[in-house]
Formats: structure tokens, sequence, C-alpha cells
């Protein structure tokens, strides 16, 4: 009988592990897979706005005669982006059969505090309106007036060429012919692939002299964004769980389908 009961126990500890094995290393491939897969959607669903920007901004579905659509799609093709989500996007940007989208602009309000503005391309006002309210209420935000709190401002980003004989700083001559051409404000930072980019602010009026004057500079690599954007007038610091909370708000918004930027308050 001892015996008998020994054994039993014996093939329960020696089945019961390996299956736990198994579906532990199920779960971390699932795991893995799903953030890769987050991943793509995220850099796809970028790709795909600023086709649409490019477009739009642009005037033209022509690589040819739009640069700004030029480098969004040598960029899509460089992330490995799939032909029909390109595709898609154009046909978005255009219409599609001469069917054109109609431009919506919300405002919001998230924990009373942060200003919330919302830039939308749809074929369907009222699935837009839902989808959106929707998200903000489930975040604890709602639609309120908050235009008064942005500024309409031109935006342009380049890469900058980098010559290996040129001792002297290219962003200092870019500043100097943007600054002739209507910039008021000017950043630059690196790039994730390590190249320079400059930033250029400038009133809205003045976006197509300033572009202009960039694009046809020896100095600029690549144009990289020209664009009207709402720019707060004073940026609040906000407490650490505001920022923590706003974050999720922010990537719901631009993960729908018809949404085409978001720009915050707490935005620099």
């Amino acid at each position: 009988m001892s015996n008998a009961l020994f054994f039993t126990l014996r093939r329960t500890l020696t089945t019961y592990p390996p299956k736990l094995a198994g579906h532990n290393k199920w779960s971390k491939i699932k795991q893995k897979k799903g953030i890769i897969d987050a991943q793509k959607g995220a850099i796809y669903g970028r790709i795909r706005r600023d086709i649409i920007l490019a477009v739009r901004n642009g005037g033209s579905a022509e690589p040819a005669l739009n640069l700004q659509l030029a480098a969004a799609l040598k960029r899509a093709k460089e992330q490995d982006v799939p032909k029909d989500n390109i595709e898609k996007a154009l046909a978005k940007a255009t219409g599609g059969r001469d069917k054109v989208g109609d431009s919506l602009t919300y405002e919001a309000l998230a924990f009373n505090s942060v200003g919330v503005i919302i830039e939308c391309l749809t074929n369907n006002t009222n699935r837009t309106h839902h989808n959106i309210r929707e998200i903000l209420t489930t975040h604890g935000a709602r639609f309120a007036p908050v235009m008064f709190m942005f500024q309409r401002r031109g935006y342009v980003r380049v890469a900058v060429e980098i010559s290996r004989t040129d001792t002297d700083d290219p962003t200092e001559k870019l500043i100097e012919l943007a600054l002739e051409s209507g910039a008021e404000d000017f950043e630059q930072q690196e790039s994730d692939e390590g190249s320079l980019e400059a930033e250029f602010t400038c009133q809205s009026n003045a976006l197509a002299r300033v572009t202009a004057a960039l694009t046809t500079s020896p100095l600029c690599r690549e144009l990289l964004a020209s664009e009207l954007i709402y720019k707060p007038t004073e940026r609040c610091p906000a407490a650490d769980e505001v920022e923590s909370r706003l974050s999720p708000l922010v990537d719901e918004l631009e993960g729908n389908e018809d949404t085409l930027r978001v720009w915050t308050t707490l935005d620099s």
C-alpha cells in the first residue's frame, strides 16, 4: 500500500514540471511578440501620419513635387513599412476615389489642468467624434475650449549636411538664413541615427518662406517636416502623477485611426 502511494507521488512530481516549463516558455514568447508587434504598430502609425501630413502640407502626392513626402516615403522604406500600409496612407491623404475627408480639430481638458488639441482626418465625423469622446472619458478628460492655451506656429525640421572639410558650425549658417526668412526660434538635436537635425519655429504666415530658404541651402540634407503646429503659450510644470496619466491618454488618441496629431500644454 505504501509502495503504491509512493509511486503515485513520483509520477505526479515528474509529470507537472515539464508542463509548467512549457507554459512559461510559451508565455515569454507571446509577451516578446506582443512587444515587437506594439513597436511595429507605433512605427507604422507614425509613418502613416507623416505621409498624410506631408501630402496635406506639400499639396501633392507626387514625391518629385513634394520634398516632405519624399522624405516620409524614404523613412517608410528604411523602417520596412509594408507597401500596402503606404498605399492606404496615400489613399487617405488624397481622399481616394476623389472623396476628400473632413478635417476636424477637437479641444479637450485633461485632469482639469492640461490643454489637449487633437487634429483628425475622417470620412465619418460621427464615428470619429464618438471614438475621441470615448477615449477622453476613459482617461478622465473631456471636451472643453482650450485654444487660448496655444498659439499657431510654423514648424520646420531639417537634417543638417555636415562637411568634413568645413570647420565652421553648419547650424550657425542655417540659423542666420532662417532668421533672415522669418524664423523666431531654433533648436538643435541629434537623431536616433546620430545625424544632426535643426528645428525652427516661425509665424504661421512665414512657414513657406522659411521652408523655401532652408531647403534651397546646401546645408540642408533633407526636409523632415514643414507644417503648422499648436505650441503652448506657456508650458506650466505639472506633477509627476499628471504627466504619467497624460502619456497613456496621448498614446490612445494617437492610436485612433483618424487622428493625425495630438498637442498638449505639456509639450516643450
